[in-house]
C-alpha cells in the first residue's frame, strides 16, 4: 500500500538501492552506500524516502522451511483455490478480510479467470489445516468451491520484483 501523497520519481541510484535491498535488506547503511556508489548520508536519506513513499513495504527475514521444520516440526503448505457464490465487491472484500486475518494464510490473491482467490497457507499440521478450513470455508455460506493442492517440495521461493 502506497503512503505517498505526491508522485515519486526514481533515478538509477534509487533503482540500484531497491535491487540491492531486495537481495539483502540487512546490509548496514555504509555497506549499502558502497554497493550503489554513493555517500552514506545520501544513501540513508534515499532509503528513508523510499520507505516513506511506500515503495519499501517492510523488511522481513525469510526462513528456510526444512531447517525450521527440523527444529519445530514439519508443517504443511497448501495452495488453495476458492470460488465464491457471489462476486460483488462487498462479498469479495468480506472474504478477503477473513482470509487476510488468518495467521496461517501467508498470501492471498484475487485472480481471474477461474477461482476468485488463490491462497498460500502454511499450517502446523493437518488438524490445524482442517480447523482453518472450517473457519474460513465451511462456515462461510458464500464459499462455493475449495480446491487444495499440498506442496511436496518448495523448488523456488522469491520475493524480488523486476526493476
Amino acid at each position: 500500500m502506497l503512503h505517498m501523497k505526491e508522485e515519486i520519481t526514481l533515478d538509477a541510484i534509487d533503482l540500484q538501492l531497491l535491487a540491492v535491498l531486495q537481495q539483502d535488506a540487512s546490509l548496514r547503511n555504509q555497506a549499502l552506500a558502497e554497493r550503489v556508489h554513493t555517500s552514506p548520508p545520501t544513501c540513508l536519506r534515499r532509503v528513508k524516502r523510499l520507505h516513506e513513499a511506500g515503495l519499501i513495504e517492510r523488511q522481513i527475514a525469510v526462513l528456510q522451511p526444512e531447517r525450521v521444520a527440523a527444529v519445530v516440526g514439519h508443517g504443511i503448505t497448501a495452495l488453495v483455490e476458492v470460488t465464491l457464490d457471489r462476486q460483488d465487491a462487498q462479498s469479495m472484500d468480506a472474504f478477503e478480510s477473513l482470509a487476510c486475518a488468518e495467521a496461517t494464510v501467508q498470501q492471498c490473491y484475487r485472480v481471474s479467470p477461474g477461482p476468485d482467490f488463490v491462497l498460500v497457507v502454511h499450517s502446523s499440521d493437518m488438524p490445524a489445516y482442517q480447523q482453518l478450513c472450517q473457519r474460513l470455508f465451511t462456515a462461510n455460506a458464500n464459499v462455493r468451491n475449495v480446491k487444495s493442492f499440498f506442496s511436496l517440495k518448495r523448488a523456488k521461493f522469491g520475493a524480488t520484483l523486476p526493476l
